[in-house]
């Protein structure tokens, strides 16, 4: 052996076991699999132990027989050390150790500029068992050295599959996990089928995370594979129009298709978002083992509270540079204007993102996908406590304050035993993201604050499912946008051309049936006839704001606070329905009937709501028409007199000096409001002098010049100027009925050219609709 020369390779990397070598920072839940090659060893019952002098008829014979006796002993293994041959550099020796030989390389060199985001679990701890061979002359292997003894506790048998050496994946396994996957089986029903198949875990060799890496490096590769069916797709909607926009995080004409990710948006969802971009979801449910597929659309809501597209994604690398690019570039394709708020999956990576790029923002935690992982977190609390899950909803969906919230928490945390629970810590800790009283102040275009909406329900749910391939995708993502775009169309179809059925006699209602969209209308509606259950009755009034307490007949205990502030026509509410949704709350309307506010001010109809929500023209709807207008006007010229007058009583009965002063005073506005009655059709007369300011520009120019010589005014006599002053009245009421007819007129004729148009686009797209079917 004179011609040999020692090479250790301890831990370094880059001989032949490299992988099985260097494995100081490897994490045991997400581990690449070692599969073995060559001969296996089984030995005959009596060579259960090592010894020397025993040989083996290649390397791999003798690395598979320590394998198997670390199995059935209880530890695991890896290579150690190697001995190469001076004459052809082929390995003559190898040392096989127990994976806890050694210490953890703290080498600075090696540690220095790399940042460990995830610190690993210190697994060696200088264990001394180990099993060196050499190769003989005669190309045999031979034991040369054996040392039993572990310095730690080793693996009982029902353990000893979760030891990394012994966590393989065979071929007949790999066969089954292929064939479950292309059904759409998930991890875990997969390794279910393995358990039964192979009877018990410990049989199967391997664990879930295994299955799960997979599983994930197979779709991985089939994705890259595809990767160019995508890119084919979006340069071809590209050049027949050139508002779809696409962009490619990496190199797309990187010959091994590098690419990370992957984001387009055809021209009707860039559209869209001017419209109905105020609040978006980005739903990354498709990432989830749900569907095992790499997709994320954002979606909004339209005027008809159905979910509508603002782009989609396919997130190859889910890091956060790649989400940071993500938002970037969608946020580009929208125009650069951020929504006022967003809703995503409980993810701490997509979180940071997005305080980078939308730092404005607010941003919300879907709380139906923390519901889910509460029911997997606590599986154990539900099965043990049938009352836990309807006692978690409560303190969550029914509270009315952040106080109420928060001792609600409390009480069921102390009660299932909880207060310790990482989980519900970490939820709580985010209490602000996700449970719904520390968010009714930010619009999310939802109409209930318990119910989860249509709007949140995945945009293509019955199209996109767990066995679906990139090959498919694009034809089931096409069906999706013709059915979602048909839906749209027949709602449209339905507010233009049927009538709700009123069920008040209320203008408001009336008012609101012609504004809104038919599914808005009747949402509406809801808390509209909500009122008559309750009662509005007034707390206090500080002279500009009143503050009602409004609540169910018998439930005085829970009102909710209303402040209206009279002049303003203003009114917020504790629940803060209107922040949250855009529609008034039953609270705010039941103080607007006892106030006598017949129709909806204008500043609380949001256009986004209305039938004209993707109309550029921009109307007053509230004034379409001079009924309408006349009981708005009346309205507030009624609830400011009736506001003063109730100031005017106050004060003027605090003493018997004031009554008498206020009782007078009364009794003479009442003789001059009685006169004016008389005089109705006449021109309002203020210190003997017509108020000009209610005489249209004719009138006034008329009534100007005949006054001018005042020496004639001077000479005429009073039944002379009061048949002057009858004419100017009778021109100036002649004028102002032209007015209101021409005003109802136009605002009649561009509201029909806006029905109209819509009708056209209905019309348009049932065509394009029919022609598809045809074809």
């Amino acid at each position: 052996m004179e011609n040999e020369m020692v090479e250790f390779d301890i831990a370094l990397g880059g001989g032949e076991y490299q992988e099985e070598e260097d494995e100081e920072d490897e994490d045991e839940d997400d581990l690449d699999l070692v599969e073995t090659t060559g001969a296996i060893y089984f030995p005959e019952p009596g060579d259960l132990e090592p010894c020397d002098g025993m040989e083996f008829e290649s390397e791999e014979a003798a690395k598979a027989f320590y394998n198997s006796y670390a199995r059935r002993v209880g530890f695991s293994t890896r290579v150690s050390s190697s001995r190469r041959s001076r004459r052809d550099g082929a390995i003559i020796q190898r040392q096989f150790v127990c994976a806890k030989e050694g210490f953890r390389n703290l080498n600075e060199k090696r540690t220095k500029d790399r940042e460990i985001k995830r610190p690993r679990t210190v697994t060696r701890v200088g264990c001394k068992a180990s099993f060196s061979v050499k190769m003989q002359d005669s190309g045999k292997w031979i034991v040369s050295g054996f040392v039993r003894d572990h310095n730690h506790e080793l693996v009982p048998p029902d353990q000893v599959h979760c030891l990394r050496s012994h966590r393989q994946i065979s071929g007949s396994a790999k066969t089954l996990i292929d064939t479950l996957q292309a059904a759409g089986m998930g991890p875990r029903r997969i390794m279910s089928a393995l358990i039964k198949e192979y009877g018990g875990i410990s049989r199967v060799g391997f664990t879930e995370v295994d299955c799960r890496n997979y599983m994930r490096n197979n779709r991985h590769r089939s994705l890259q594979g595809d990767i160019q069916l995508v890119l084919d797709y979006l340069r071809q909607m590209h050049a027949q129009n050139p508002n779809f926009f696409f962009a490619v995080q990496g190199d797309v004409d990187d010959e091994d298709h590098s690419i990370n990710n992957v984001f387009w948006a055809d021209p009707k969802a860039r559209l869209n978002y001017t419209f109905f971009g105020d609040t978006v979801t980005f739903d990354t449910t498709y990432r989830s083992n749900r569907y095992r597929l790499p997709f994320a659309p954002f979606t909004g809501v339209n005027h008809h509270g159905q979910p509508v597209l603002f782009g989609c994604a396919f997130l190859i690398n889910e890091s956060e540079a790649s989400f940071d690019w993500l938002f970037k570039t969608w946020l580009m394709a929208m125009s650069g204007r951020p929504p006022l708020s967003i809703t995503t999956d409980h993810d701490s990576v997509i979180q940071s993102a997005i305080m980078q790029v939308f730092p404005n923002t607010r941003h919300r935690f879907c709380k139906w996908h923390i519901f889910k992982q509460c029911q997997e977190k606590l599986s154990h609390i539900f099965l043990q406590f049938p009352n836990f899950e309807a006692e978690f909803h409560k303190s969550v969906n029914l509270t009315d304050s952040i106080d109420e919230f928060e001792s609600c928490w409390s009480t069921l945390v102390d009660r299932y035993g909880l207060r310790d629970n990482e989980w519900l810590r970490a939820i709580h800790s985010a209490c602000r993201q996700w449970v719904p009283v520390y968010l009714r102040d930010t619009f999310f275009a939802e109409m209930s604050i318990t119910q989860r909406s249509d709007s949140m329900n995945s945009y293509f749910d019955g199209y996109v499912n767990a066995s679906t391939s990139l090959n498919q995708f694009f034809k089931l993502y096409e069906k999706a946008l013709e059915s979602r775009n048909e839906k749209e169309v027949r709602a449209d179809y339905d507010t233009m051309n049927t009538l709700p059925v009123l069920r008040t006699p209320s203008p408001m209602e009336r008012q609101a049936s012609e504004l809104y969209t038919r599914k808005i209308f009747m949402r509406f509606q809801e808390e509209l006839v909500g009122t008559l259950t309750f009662m509005a009755s007034k707390a206090e009034d500080d002279g500009e704001v009143i503050t009602y307490h409004v609540a169910k007949f018998g439930e005085d205990h829970k009102a909710y606070i209303v402040r209206f502030n009279v002049l303003a026509m203003k009114a917020t509410c504790s629940c803060q329905m209107f922040e949250f949704s855009g529609l008034l709350c039953r609270h705010i309307l039941a103080v607007f009937r006892v106030t006598n506010v017949l129709t909806l001010p204008s500043h609380y109809i949001l256009k986004r709501w209305t039938r004209n929500a993707k109309s550029n023209v921009i109307l007053q709807e509230h004034s379409c028409d001079v009924y309408t207008y006349y009981l708005e006007s009346h309205t507030v010229r009624y609830t400011t007199l009736r506001h003063e007058a109730f100031k005017f009583v106050d004060k003027g009965a605090s003493s018997p000096e004031t009554f008498d002063v206020a009782k007078d005073a009364l009794q003479e506005a009442a003789k001059k409001v009685a006169q004016v009655n008389r005089n109705e059709g006449r021109t309002p007369i203020s210190n003997g002098k017509v108020r000009s300011h209610l005489l249209n520009d004719e009138s006034r120019a008329n009534y100007t010049s005949s006054c001018q010589d005042e020496s004639l005014v001077e000479h005429m006599n009073k039944d002379d100027m009061d048949k002057h002053i009858a004419k100017l009245t009778d021109e100036l009421e002649s004028a102002n009925r032209k007015c209101e007819i021409y005003r109802s007129n136009l605002l009649s004729v561009l509201k029909a050219v806006e029905d109209h148009k819509l009708e056209l686009s209905v019309k348009v797209e049932n065509i394009k609709i029919g022609m598809k079917e045809g074809l």
